[in-house]
This record gives C-alpha cells, structure tokens and sequence, in this order.
C-alpha cells in the first residue's frame, strides 16, 4: 500500500508511505515551524523547532526526521512543545540583530516569521554582541555571521547539492561559525558562486548585494548553455531585480549556476546595448530609423539572391530560428543556412543519425541519476553544463561508477573511481579499445544486439585493429586503465555515456560521436533510464535551432531539402518555389565569401570574429562581404563590421520558446518591454521579407508560428503555448494528446535498427613538431559563455576570470623557463596572441589550453579550420603552437 493514514491535531491526514511527519503535515497545509529543513537536503533535526508530541513514542521527536506511519496521532500545538520551540528561538534571538526593520532580509526572514508564530515579542535572555567580521569578497553576495543561526543550510546545500564542499561549520561551542578552509574569504576559496546557499539561508547571513525585492516574477529559462533552467526572474520598475530558480521545472528543480542567477540583469541592462539600428555612411556607422534600416536590407538583398547566405542563432528562440531559415529559402531562394552548431555539435547529428536514426540527447538530464555506471567523455560538464554537473556528483555520491575520459584533470576528476587522459584526437582509439576488451572478454550484450542492432560483424572485424599495445600507443592511456574502465562500463547497468565538444570539435568528430554510439549498443545501454548517449548542448537553444531547420541540409523537424515531397510539401505550405540543393555549411560560407561566391551575408546573433577557426582569415571573409548585415543585442566584434545592424531584444524582452539539451521544449516569457528601440528578432526578419513582396511573414505573435512549425514539423506536431504553459514537452511530441518522449529508443531505434559502423584511427590534421612542439586545446570557462558577448558584461563574472589564461603544465613551463602569471605570446601557422600563462597539473605534459571568450586575447586566431569531411565541423580541439617569452622563442627540448 503506497498510501498511509496519519491523524495531526485530529485531523486524518492522507501522506504517502516514506514520507517524514513534517511533510505529510505539509501536504496537509498543517504548519509546524522549522529553520534548518529543506526539501532538497537531507533531515537534519538541527533547529529543534518542527518537534512535536506523538501518542505511544518517548520525548519530543523532530518531525523533520521522523518517518510518517500508518494510524499515528501527532500534536503539533502542546505547552511541553511550544515551550520547547520557545526556548530554542528566544536563544537564537539572544545573539541576533533586532534590527528587523532596516534588514535586507525583513519580512522574507524565516527566524522573524517563526518568532511572530510562537509570539515572541521581546528579547528574554541577555543580548550577546558577537560583533564578527562580514565577508564581502564575493562580488555577488555577502556573509554575515552575525546573523547566522547555525541552522547549516547553506554548508548541507553546498555538500549535498553541487557537491562543492567550499564551506563547512567550523570550531565547536561559540565559536563555531561558517566558513570557507582556513577562514579564508569566500572570493579566495573553491566556491563556485552558484548561490544556492544564498537561496536558503534562512536569514541575513547570506544574501544577494544591492537586493532588491521584486513587484511581481515572471518564469522564464535561462539564456546560457544548453541545460534549460527554469527561472523566475523578479521585475520592479521593469527592471530585473532578482533571480530564483524554479523548483517545478524539471530540467534543473530550481538549482542554477553562477552564469543563471547573477550574470542576467547587468548585460539585460547594460548600458553598451544596442537601441537604434545603425547603417555605415561614409565609412561610419551611424544611427538610422528602423524604417530606413529595414527598406536597405530589404533592396540590397534582392540584388543578391544567388550570392547570398544566412547564420541563425543558437541563442535565438525557435520562432526566431523557424523564421529565419523560412526567410532564407522562401524570400531569398537559397539553402545557404545554418548556425553555431556547426561548430559544435554537427558531428552529434551526422553521427547518431547513421547509428540511432536520431541526432539528439537519448535520455534525460535528471535521468543521468539512475545510471549505475557514468562515461563522461570530452566534457567539462562541471564548467560547461554545471546543473548536469550536480547531478553527476550526486549520483556519485550514491554509488554511482564515474569514469572520466579528459585529457586534462578537471573538476570531475576528483570524484572519478577510473580517470582516463588520453592525448587530445584520440578518443576513437580509446573507445575502439574499450569495446575490443568488452568483446574478448564476452561482456556485450548479444542478446540485445541480436533483436535490435545490424552490421555487427563488420564492426567486430574493425574491432582487429585496435589491440591494447597500439591503443596505449596512440592514447598514451595504459592498458589496464583501458581494460578496467571497459569492464567497469560494461558491467554496472544501466550505463550513460556524456560528452560534449571534446568529442565533436576534431577533423574526424563525426567518427568519435559513432564510437559512443557503438559502445552504447554494444552493452544494450540504450532505450532505458540511466542509459543512453547524450551529447550536452553548449548553448540554449542549439538544440531547438537544429529542430527548427537552421541546418542548409534539411527543412525544421530535419527533412531533407533534397527529398522532392519535402520540398513540394513545404512549397505548399510557405508557396513558392524552393531549392533541391543543400546549402553552403557556415564554415563554407566564410570560405566562400573570401572566394567573393557570397557576397551578402544576413548573421544573426552570432559572433564568428571570436568563435570560427582561423579568425584572422574569417575577418578577411567578411571584409569582403559586399552587404554585411548583423542582427544582434551588442555591437560584438562582428557587428562593427557590419553594413548594417539591426537591434534586437534579449531574451528577457521577448515570447517564445527553447529546446534544451534533453529535447524539452520550454517557454520563454517576456518580462520587460524592450530596451529603448529594439525589436524582436522574428518581427525584424518578418520586416525584411513583407519588404521584399513576400507572403506568410504577417504574425502578430510567437505563439502563431508555433503554430505553424506544428503543423510542419512531425516531432513539433503536439505542442502548443497552451500545452506549454503546463510544463515543456521532450519531442518527438507528434500529437496534442502525446505526453512527449523522455526516452528515445525505447522498443526500436528510430531509423528500426542500430547500425554498428566499424570505425579506423585517424590522427588530428596537425601534430606538434619541432617548430610547434605543444598542442593547443579549447574550452569555456564556467565564469564565461561563448564569445562574452553577454558574460563579459557583468562585472562579477570578469571578477572571477577577466582575462585570458594559457593553462600549461609545470614541467613544460620549468623547460620553458615560464612563470605563472607571466605575459607570453602563443603562436601557431596561422597567428599569434598575448596572454598570461597560468601553470597548473590540469594541463598534462605537451598540451596546453585556452578559453575563446576574450577579444583582448581571440584564441580562434590559433585554431586549425580543418573540417571534419561528414559534419563540417572545424577541429577546434586541437592544433599545434609554441610559446615566446620576452620576445623570444621558447621551444620543448
């Protein structure tokens, strides 16, 4: 029987079995005071408040650790129990501020709230003055401890929900007091800043600077990486306020990151933003109206519809994604479109659409949790993805297997039972090699692979090449940690693999995402929870650009622009007549207008002077560019090229919707006007096209072409606001009674079968060498997002990282003669830039690595624009550089 039947203060109270007292009476809305619980912690019983009499048990137990039972009778309102609370707080208030009225925290205070229950109204027990030093190192928020009650939320949130571990309580008696190891302040600890011990400190202790309460919240999602937060963002005099996390949603259950909670409402605001269009005269660019802005682009581009191409964004919503490759294929005739996941996860889809039928996330972020066995491979996700992060520490925590495939010693390293550092673009080795010992030892699951797999003799054949000799070889990973990582793998079901650009971002990515396919099939870890292959999306609404058809080789819900039915369906839908051919990638784009085929380009959101290899040449693209036409909320570095720029609205400012990494498709609800004279991006894009003679861009609101990319998108075919404004939907969602899919794969793959591909080593396109004797990798910082258009504007995250670091081994920099903090200049065969070398052992022997979010130091000036031949993707992962110091060249001996 799930359910149990307990009486509290006479009232018969319906709980579920397993649930503590305290609960079942707040399912009952019965209230019973408490300052030291939490339903995301684990009972504590520290407060003494929530305790209560219970017939036939000894004492006064704390409901908050007491498990509710069948037939049990509670009161909650005895004088042997509120004499108790009393006590407990009167204490409490012997050592508090009463200065309630001027407190940051007044009427939001949970010891307030509780004193006015027990009818507390003056200070019993002498006054007792601790008069302690407040910590205000962190740029975010403040510690108080004068106003600590010690009710240890904030250290159990910080050990229980992100798995930090940056404060403790430390001392006995007294003294004890919160604080970071070695009473260091908090900006010079290991926190992280995610404020989730602010979000539950109970009083002043903890808070937000410069706090501000909200008139009203609106729910929103986050504008960051690819996890989609919910969050409710507090607006007062249409300014955002505050930050909370939603606890409803199910992608994040209210927790965000440092980027989430503090980095959203200095660049919403900022003064730098984009509010009038701007057209270049004379050389300059000045300020125009929008109708003069818009008529320009609109008769330029039709002067260049065979020579032109489009760059959606992966930051945009999907209606603003829907629209403009609408635009590009139905106003301008071309399939020259696409967006950033070319270069990030282009592999993801190239490859898991061969082996699966589908190029998404299989399985579900909060899923990651039921997994008896984690490969993390290629991902940073502490940084990159931090709420992911959370969950695979927790789930650690629980017994979880962690295996960590990085070359550098990041932060999940520390929880990992195997760590593998394999040399960066060796990663189809080491799978190969992991499958070839889960084979010879018999440790694959036949069984599944006979009812749903094909092809596996070819694969086992290929298998051949990759004995454990040649793997250490190639991987520099010793054989028995290859060994008892693909034995540790393929025996703890369910297992979920994770990866992200470490995987994709190489000259032979689209063959590294088909190794973490073949590995999945090979243990059955597929079509279950806990299982699966899940590539992390980098950005918000990546994901959701690729399903709106911002891809030049298919049409939304990824229907082939080649197949003649697609095409005539679509011709008949939009009107007109479309093209058969697919499109120029984006890094064919940029090659093609140095090449002076494109001549007019229409970027929207994107910055590829900071984020496309070899950025010195992607500037001479553009500065070829006859018509440059850029659509975005700053003047970022591309957009000072620009002809024209048109500007538009955060997502702060605007309706419409994300699909995060798991496939879920979320609101995005307006919560400010727009700032000063900028526009939606939809609107803007339909402008263009009604100002070119073209017909089906008349929409008054999102909502409609919502509307519309249901009726055009299968796995779009069930979702609407109205479902939405429930709760997102996992596509394929294809009908408006279909719950969503938050497996993929369950009975059968999509494409019916899962095709093992054999797979053969290829080395990255440029390898160290005398000339260039290290190799440079790249990767974000969790401080930063992308190119810092947004992150570098809020000036506590540049606080925490406001320049650009060469990360370098300590034994490469003593043969260097390099000291941390030092200015060097990184050079490979296609420029060089300055930056401060930071010596650490995150970065193994040979390798070193940078982040791309600063334009003071652009890394991309470095980076090999080799692509990988499949998924066009340029190998960002690796290239070959060395260091000079003090003007002088330094090379490895």
């Amino acid at each position: 029987m799930d359910e149990i039947r307990l009486t509290i203060n006479g009232q018969e109270v319906t709980a579920k079995k397993g649930m503590t007292v305290l609960e079942a009476a707040q399912l009952a809305d019965i209230y019973i005071p408490t300052l030291c619980y939490d339903p995301d912690l684990e009972p504590y019983g520290g407060c003494r408040l929530c305790v209560v009499e219970i017939e036939n048990m000894r004492g006064l137990p704390t409901t908050c650790t007491t498990p509710a039972t069948d037939g049990m009778v509670v009161r909650t309102e005895t004088p042997a129990v509120n004499k108790v609370r009393r006590i407990a707080v009167e204490l409490l208030i012997a050592e508090h501020p009463l200065d309630c009225l001027t407190c940051p925290k007044n009427q939001q205070c949970d010891l307030q709230k509780v004193a006015a229950y027990l009818g507390i109204t003056e200070r019993r027990f002498p006054s007792i003055d601790r008069s302690l030093p407040i910590d205000t190192s962190n740029p975010f928020f403040y510690l108080d401890r004068n106003y600590c009650i010690l009710c240890g939320k904030c250290v159990r949130a910080c050990d229980e929900v992100t798995v930090i571990n940056a404060i403790e309580i430390v001392d006995r008696g007294y003294p004890s007091r919160v604080s970071p190891f070695g009473d260091r302040p908090l900006l010079e600890s290991i926190c992280q800043s995610c404020g989730e011990c602010v979000d539950r400190c109970p009083v002043n202790a903890l808070m937000p600077k410069n706090a501000l309460p909200p008139t009203r919240e609106v729910a929103t999602i986050c504008p960051y990486c690819g996890v989609g937060c919910g969050m409710y963002l507090g607006i007062r005099d249409d300014r955002i306020v505050s930050v909370r996390g939603d606890r409803e949603n199910p992608a994040n259950k209210g927790r965000l990151c440092v980027k989430g909670r503090y980095g959203i409402a200095e660049f919403v605001h900022h003064p730098e933003r984009l509010t009038t269009p701007l057209i270049r005269r004379e050389g300059k660019l000045v300020e125009a109206t929008w109708d003069e802005a818009l008529d320009l682009v609109a008769s330029k581009l039709t002067d260049y519809r065979d020579q032109v191409a489009v760059i959606s964004s992966a930051k945009c919503t999907n209606e603003d994604n829907y629209i403009i490759q609408k635009f590009a294929r139905a106003v301008l005739g071309t399939n020259n479109v696409d967006h950033c996941a070319r270069l990030c996860h282009a592999p993801s889809v190239a490859g898991l659409v061969q082996s699966f039928g589908s190029g998404a996330m299989t399985n579900s972020n909060n899923d990651i949790s039921d997994a008896t066995c984690i490969l993390a491979i290629g991902t940073n996700t502490s940084e990159t993805h931090p709420v992911i992060g959370f969950n695979v520490k927790k789930a650690v925590r629980r017994g979880t297997k962690l295996i960590v495939a990085n070359p550098r010693e990041i932060h999940l390293c520390r929880f990992a039972d195997i760590w593998l550092s394999q040399r960066p673009g060796s990663d189809v080795a080491l799978l190969m090699g992991m499958m070839k010992v889960i084979v010879d030892e018999e440790l694959h699951d036949l069984a599944f692979i006979e009812e749903r797999c094909e092809n596996f003799e070819a694969f086992r054949e290929a298998l051949n090449g990759f004995d454990l000799a040649f793997v250490e070889k190639i991987t520099e990973v010793p054989q028995n940690q290859i060994a008892a990582a693909a034995r540790m793998y393929a025996t703890n079901h369910p297992a979920a693999i994770l990866y992200a650009m470490g995987i994709t971002q190489h000259s032979h990515g689209t063959d590294n995402v088909i190794a973490t396919a073949n590995l999945a099939m090979l243990t059955g870890n597929i079509g279950k929870p806990g299982s699966g292959v899940n590539p992390l999306r980098g950005q918000n609404n990546v994901q959701g650009a690729c399903d709106m058809g911002a891809l030049p080789n298919v049409y939304p819900g990824y229907q082939a622009v080649a197949a003649p039915a697609i095409k005539e369906k679509f011709e008949v839908a939009w009107g007109g007549t479309l093209s058969l051919t697919p499109g120029l990638t984006m890094t064919e784009m940029l090659e093609a207008a140095y090449q002076g085929k494109v001549k007019a380009l229409y970027l929207v959101g994107e910055n590829p002077m900071l984020s496309d290899p070899d950025a010195s040449h992607v500037r001479e693209a553009l500065e070829k560019l006859e018509l440059l036409v850029v659509q975005d909320i700053f003047l970022s570095e591309t957009a000072q090229l620009a002809d024209v720029v048109l500007p538009s609205v955060t997502f702060a400012e605007k309706d419409g919707t994300f699909t995060n990494t798991e496939r879920r498709v979320q609101r995005v609800r307006k919560a400010i006007e727009p700032i000063s004279n900028s526009k939606h991006d939809w609107w803007i894009t339909c402008q263009i096209a009604q100002r070119m003679g073209s017909k089906g861009f008349n929409f008054a609101h999102p909502s409609q072409i919502m509307d519309e990319i249901a009726r055009l998108t299968p796995s779009y075919g069930g979702i609407s606001y109205g479902r939405l404004d429930n709760g997102g939907l996992q596509w394929p969602c294809p009908t408006p009674e279909h719950p969503g899919t938050p497996i993929l794969h369950t009975e059968q793959f999509t494409r019916g079968k899962g095709r093992f591909i054999p797979l053969e080593y290829k080395p990255p396109m440029e390898l160290p060498d005398d000339e260039y004797p290290l190799i440079l990798t790249t990767g974000r910082s969790l401080f930063h997002f992308h190119t810092g258009t947004m992150s570098r504007k809020v000036t506590g995250l540049n606080i925490f990282k406001g320049e650009e670091q060469v990360e370098i081994n300590p034994e490469d920099a003593l043969r260097l003669d390099i000291t941390d903090g030092e200015t060097v200049k990184v050079i490979s065969r296609r420029g060089a830039v300055i930056a401060k070398a930071k010596v650490t052992e995150a970065s193994p022997v040979g390798v070193v690595f940078m982040t791309f979010h600063f334009a003071e130091s652009p890394t991309n000036v470095l980076t090999n624009p080799v692509l990988d031949p499949v998924s066009k993707i340029p190998e960002l992962k690796v290239c070959a550089v060395r260091i000079e110091r003090n003007g002088q060249a330094v090379r490895c001996p």
